[in-house]
């Protein structure tokens, strides 16, 4: 048996004659660039994150850096974040000027550990009042640092990994004892739901921090035919802010108020989007269920040398959506092998931490620094999940995980 570790053909096949027409009525009204298809397009996905606004661009990269830009991070600011991600995401901090800095993940769940962030800023930050619920268009900030002093801690950036939503009510409250702003990396975790012991409610990723960034890159669970982003926002200050910096720094054409970017989604990818959010909540469902046969099939009387494969962990206040379904194991590369040789294809998310890689050398962080995120780089490894796998498929690939320890 062949299995592919993302299938993105059987859905658009599905899915074929709606996608057609999207192109068919671009070509028919030349609406390329914004117009009805991306307006729409936000203000659906706007509702479905449970937000206020919804600002469409044309990566999940430009997503995070002007949201941290509209948000007023730049230079001599830090923003802490997990070296357990994609690099995105600390591009997107780089990017605006400010630093990225690193704080080190749970072991069971592979977001930030709360723990860590509260030590990391009881050694950086003295406990200040809450920016909260400031208005971060209006906020007032001292004059930067001079170079020989190290910049200022003035946001946490959690990341809703592999679909799983990080531990918000904990990191809200830590934030805001330290005057820190918390935006969110919701990348992989569209329609991810966290219960909020503080507001005793479920809340949507992307819908609790002072804004979030998502990817609709092709192989998201809501991807596009091609690259796309979204900002999501309740404050109008940052929202309004986005839209011009998407569009040159423009509110009016040919007015420009500050230098911007050209990051603006197109009408036919907004249009496609729309057609899949449709069906997201289906198919977030299947990859559940996918999960949880994944889970019962691998620890079900488990073999004493299956034992070590540990399965993702769910807490009780997340309802993960499994953008990526990760177990771990010592033999991770003889397992991996083991199963390309056998026709299942896999993947690994992420093999060298942030802090580790060449493009971070210049920090001098060494290895050893972050022991969590270091040790769960050396064992993940990523199992086929999309929402057309079949039953049949991951039998074959939880057997074939057996085999191989047997």
């Amino acid at each position: 048996m062949e299995i592919p570790f993302l299938d993105l053909k059987t859905p658009h096949r599905e899915l074929e004659e709606e996608l057609v027409q999207i192109f068919r009525h671009c070509l028919t009204n030349a609406s390329f660039i914004g117009g009805m298809q991306v307006e729409s397009f936000e203000k659906e996905f706007a509702q479905f994150c449970e937000t206020q606004h919804c600002i469409a661009v044309n990566s999940g990269t430009d997503a995070l850096r002007f949201a941290l830009i509209a948000a007023g991070i730049g230079p001599g600011d830090e923003v802490i974040t997990v070296p357990n991600t994609f690099i995105a995401t600390t591009e997107a901090i780089s990017q605006t000027g400010a630093t990225p800095a690193f704080v080190d993940i749970d072991e069971r769940t592979y977001n930030m550990d709360p723990n860590k962030l509260e030590d990391y800023l009881k050694k950086r930050c003295k406990v200040r009042g809450s920016r909260s619920e400031a208005n971060a268009s209006n906020l007032k900030r001292s004059a930067p640092p001079t170079s020989n002093l190290k910049p200022r801690p003035s946001a946490v950036l959690p990341v809703h990994l592999y679909g799983q939503p990080a531990d918000m009510d904990s990191i809200q409250e830590i934030a805001d004892r330290y005057g820190l702003m918390v935006i969110e990396d919701a990348c992989q975790a569209h329609g991810a739901l966290y219960h909020s012991k503080k507001d005793d409610q479920w809340k949507k990723a992307g819908s609790m921090g002072l804004a979030s960034a998502f990817s609709f890159y092709p192989g998201k669970n809501l991807g596009a035919c091609g690259e796309g982003g979204a900002v999501t926002t309740n404050d109008e200050g940052i929202a309004q802010k986005i839209r011009m910096l998407r569009d040159h720094g423009q509110a009016k054409k040919y007015y420009h108020e500050f230098e911007g970017y050209n990051g603006r989604l197109d009408a036919m990818q907004a249009g496609i989007l729309r057609t899949k959010l449709k069906r997201l909540a289906e198919w977030n469902e299947k990859r559940r269920q996918h999960a949880s046969l994944y889970t019962e099939l691998l620890t079900r009387n488990p073999e004493p040398e299956t034992r070590n494969i540990i399965v993702p962990f769910e807490p009780s206040w997340s309802k993960a959506v499994y953008h990526l379904y990760i177990i771990r194991t010592q033999k991770r590369d003889e397992l991996q092998k083991y199963l390309s040789d056998h026709g299942v294809n896999t993947g690994l998310h992420y093999p060298i931490p942030l802090h580790l890689q060449n493009a971070y050398r210049r920090t001098r962080v060494s290895n050893g620094s972050y022991p969590v995120t270091e040790k769960v780089a050396n064992e993940i490894l990523s199992l086929p999940m999309f929402p057309n796998l079949t039953t049949e498929q991951i039998e074959y690939i939880a057997e074939k995980i057996k085999e191989f320890y047997s």
